[in-house]
């Protein structure tokens, strides 16, 4: 905010600017990459169009999370003689370490 400006005020120039803000009503924001993905939340999201264009601004707390490759989870499932969603579990508590996830599964 702009010191010495009430939000109604702010809101006005911005509208005489051509900019228009929304919040979105959203709890969890997914951002995925490769190898990982960034979860924030909980997430704030306010939409910004500007000259025909929407920028989306995030804001919360975050966390990385690491892609579990299918295939990895079958190897960990075979080598410790478990359900996948069970090898699933011990690889995300892992990082994806998939030794460390059958050692953890094996004890």
């Amino acid at each position: 905010m702009m010191p010495g400006m009430n939000p109604k005020q702010i809101e006005k120039l911005m509208s005489q600017m051509g900019i228009k803000s929304t919040n979105v009503e959203a709890t969890r924001v997914i951002i995925e990459r490769e190898g990982d993905r960034i979860v924030i939340e909980p997430a704030e999201v306010i939409v910004v169009e500007m000259q025909g264009k929407k920028s989306y601004q995030i804001s919360g707390t975050e966390r990385v999370e690491q892609s579990l490759n299918e295939e990895d989870v079958a190897l960990v499932a075979a080598q410790a003689g478990v359900p996948a969603a069970e090898a699933r579990e011990a690889l995300a508590k892992a990082n994806g370490d998939i030794a460390q996830a059958i050692l953890e599964l094996k004890k």
